[in-house]
């Protein structure tokens, strides 16, 4: 599957041409965002934009999906506010321009890893 930085080629072939369809995923997601993941990592009220286009003949479609809801039957709650977290983080030190406040912030993330308490440490109150 030939990927671009612009553009993920679906495995779908152009109703109009039969020639091959590129897929999109927005706003603001990079364009490389697959359907799929752009739809597991939406929040509730999200609204997501897809664009299917033939290069070929030029044949375009647009939906808008919104997701109304989100069931998780499986899977850690702990991880998904984990994930949440480190990506509000994340967000957070790419706005920070200072070098010296990057520095600061580090040294403090690892000082409270330092003090908090090792795995190995909890489980030694556990009765075998």
């Amino acid at each position: 599957m030939l990927m671009t930085a612009a553009r993920i080629l679906s495995d779908m072939d152009c109703p109009a041409c039969g020639g091959p369809v590129t897929l999109e995923v927005g706003p603001d997601r990079l364009p490389s965002t697959s359907l799929s993941d752009a739809v597991l990592d939406a929040a509730e009220d999200e609204r997501l934009d897809v664009v299917r286009m033939c290069w070929d003949c030029g044949w375009q479609e647009e939906r808008r999906l919104r997701v109304e809801a989100i069931e998780t039957t499986a899977g850690a709650a702990d991880a998904i506010e984990r994930a949440r977290l480190l990506e509000e983080i994340t967000d957070e030190l790419a706005a920070i321009e200072g070098l010296g406040t990057l520095e600061d912030t580090l040294a403090e993330v690892r000082r409270q890893r330092r003090l908090e308490p090792t795995a190995e440490d909890t489980n030694e109150d556990v009765a075998e």
